[in-house]
């Protein structure tokens, strides 16, 4: 009995929905681009419900004929591409002929479009890739994709999608990177009936002010230093951040021949340029566009197409880095630096002829030489080793740090239990080296404890029993203090003010993208407000599981980090002695709740071995 056949095409189709549409920020990417291949000038955006219930999608474009908009439903349906080496000279954003085919198979597709020359436009219907109806109709020129339902028919995928304030902000993500490179094209953006953005046409520069100058009360592109360079490989231009306005979660986006696109390669070009310019975690904003010949990258190589390979990149990091530190040499930002553009010299990068020219390195060498040929007996004979003599001095019981070290978190809890340290009462001597180490005896050692960990640690669970009990300690503000923060952020800090009132946080949402704090918690410094607010956002993006106890964990850290004694800060006895106290009776004092070492110990013997 034959056991292999052909799938059918609804189930085909979604498979493939499952690389292609992972999410409703997806749709919208997908049908954006595709608005932009239809040379729209206007593209309204209208999301509901975070886009599980209507993704709405708008454009003034060249429409599409009857027969093409049956036709573009199906898959592998494009008019980009028809041969394979197309794939090499792509100057259009979609070009696979899946997004369309798809998004119909997960979910209810209504699409009405009309052309230009057309009296009457089409009408389309489909619902779990069945078309359920297509007729004429009455609509202006353009196209209106309206995506209703999202994954009504793979419930499994549906109970994947994270809470609303997570797609809202993946949503926004999406919409930036298009609305970033695409600045002659007008966008308004409507979520829930309220109105985020409506951006009307204009150049780079006033487009990255208008989504992101929202959120800083200066001007956003007061701070943006213009970076432009060209070669015959690459041409490079865009805007660098200041190194003053560096934050953590900066705004940092590489764009190539108008696609967006992740480039670590490239960001590390960008950060080794801005070296010894930055504080602490701190790291620039920058909006750089790269163009170049379609053949001289391969954006085949994913289905979301941001994963992008160069055929140069090598060539082109040095160029990039370059561009970056003459512009901060020429604000004097970075150590001045004569760039005297009639004298310069162009940087030699080879022309496509040279490339193809280039052949690898050639070897030669003598397969009759002997090195041994001159010994007396014509062959070469090794010497004898004394292995005494090699380990002389070590003793066959001997043991090293690592040895001593637990290797594992349950092996450090196990090494530094309490009942096994066996702190002596009539040595209550505690130490502070460097401002950062708190030292004391024990009995089978010298212990060390790092002061600013051991207080998360402290501060953490601290935090995590106010979070179950909802009864942290606030301390109000003589002056109530207001956030701004990134239109993506507002979704979730609004579902975290719950557990942020539950440490101590009165604070409420006053505006569109604006919070005022009335009150803090009493551990906390006022100065120190507004950094903790983005630390706790920062750190609640990047949880990976979307669990409430999960967010809880990563609220209490956030805060427990903003709120701890730092390395530098020098303590008393009494100090001392309270924070190891405090620090021994937690559930887990060896490790930190991210997994970094509190506590090690120093053996006698390893102390003794120093001294042999």
């Amino acid at each position: 009995m034959d056991i292999i056949h052909l799938l059918p095409d609804a189930v085909a189709n979604q498979i493939a929905a499952g690389e292609v549409i992972q999410r409703p920020a997806s749709v919208l990417k997908e049908l954006v681009e595709n608005a932009i291949d239809a040379k729209a000038t206007y593209i309204q955006i209208i999301i509901k419900d975070a886009g599980r219930t209507l993704i709405r999608i708008i454009d003034n474009g060249t429409g599409m004929s009857e027969t093409d908009a049956r036709l573009a439903f199906e898959r592998h349906a494009t008019s980009k591409i028809k041969e394979a080496a197309d794939l090499f000279s792509l100057h259009t954003m979609g070009f696979r002929g899946e997004a369309l085919a798809s998004i119909a198979a997960v979910a209810h597709v209504d699409l009405q479009t009309r052309r230009a020359e057309d009296e009457l436009g089409t009408k389309v219907e489909i619902a779990g890739s069945r078309v359920t109806k297509q007729e004429p109709i009455m609509c202006p020129v353009g196209s209106v994709f309206s995506i209703k339902n999202l994954f009504f028919n793979v419930p499994a995928r549906r109970r994947f999608l994270k809470k609303n304030s997570t797609e809202m902000a993946h949503l926004l993500t999406e919409f930036y990177r298009i609305a970033l490179v695409n600045p002659h094209i007008a966008f308004k953006f409507t979520a829930d009936d309220e109105e985020l953005f409506d951006l009307p046409e204009s150049n780079t520069k006033q487009r990255i002010d208008a989504i992101f100058g929202k959120i800083s009360k200066k001007s956003f592109s007061q701070q943006l230093l213009d970076i432009e360079t060209a070669t015959n490989l690459v041409k490079i231009k865009g805007y660098i951040g200041r190194p003053e306005a560096a934050q953590k979660n900066a705004h940092q986006y590489f764009f190539v021949n108008g696609r967006y696109m992740r480039h670590p390669y490239f960001h590390k070009a960008v950060m080794t340029a801005y070296s010894g310019l930055l504080q602490g975690e701190n790291t620039p904003n920058y909006f750089i566009y790269f163009e170049l010949e379609p053949d001289m990258i391969d954006v085949n190589i994913h289905p979301t197409k941001t994963e992008i390979k160069f055929a140069e990149e090598q060539l082109i990091w040095p160029i990039l880095m370059a561009a970056v530190k003459e512009t901060l040499g020429k604000f004097t930002v970075a150590p001045t630096i004569d760039f005297d553009q009639d004298n310069a010299l162009e940087m030699p990068v080879p022309s496509k002829s040279e490339l193809s020219n280039i052949r690898p390195p050639q070897t030669s060498f003598n397969p009759n030489y002997n090195p041994f040929g001159n010994t007396s007996s014509g062959s070469y004979k090794r010497q004898p080793l004394d292995w005494e003599k090699l380990y002389a001095g070590f003793e066959k019981k001997e043991t090293t740090t690592q040895d001593i070290l637990p290797q594992t978190a349950a092996d450090m809890e196990k090494t530094t239990e309490p009942s096994t340290l066996h702190i002596d009462d009539t040595i209550s001597k505690v130490f502070q080296f460097k401002d950062k180490y708190i030292l004391t005896p024990v009995k089978s050692g010298l212990m060390l404890i790092d002061q600013q960990r051991a207080h998360i640690r402290i501060l953490y669970e601290q935090y995590l029993q106010q979070l179950e009990q909802r009864k942290g300690i606030s301390q109000q503000l003589l002056f109530p203090e207001t956030i701004e923060i990134g239109m993506e952020d507002t979704p979730i800090l609004e579902d975290l003010l719950p557990d942020l009132h539950a440490l101590g946080f009165d604070m409420e949402k006053n505006g569109k993208n604006t919070f005022s704090i009335n009150g803090i918690p009493s551990d906390l410094n006022a100065a120190e407000i507004t950094g903790t607010i983005h630390d706790i956002l920062d750190a609640s993006k990047n949880t990976a599981i979307d669990i409430r106890q999960n967010k809880q964990e990563t609220v209490a850290l956030s805060l427990a980090r903003a709120t701890s004694i730092h390395h530098g800060k020098e303590l008393g006895t009494e100090e001392m002695n309270d924070l190891i106290n405090r620090l021994f009776a937690c559930s887990a004092h060896a490790i930190t709740p991210d997994g970094k070492p509190i506590v090690t110990i120093i053996t006698h013997d390893e102390l003794d071995k120093r001294f042999q």
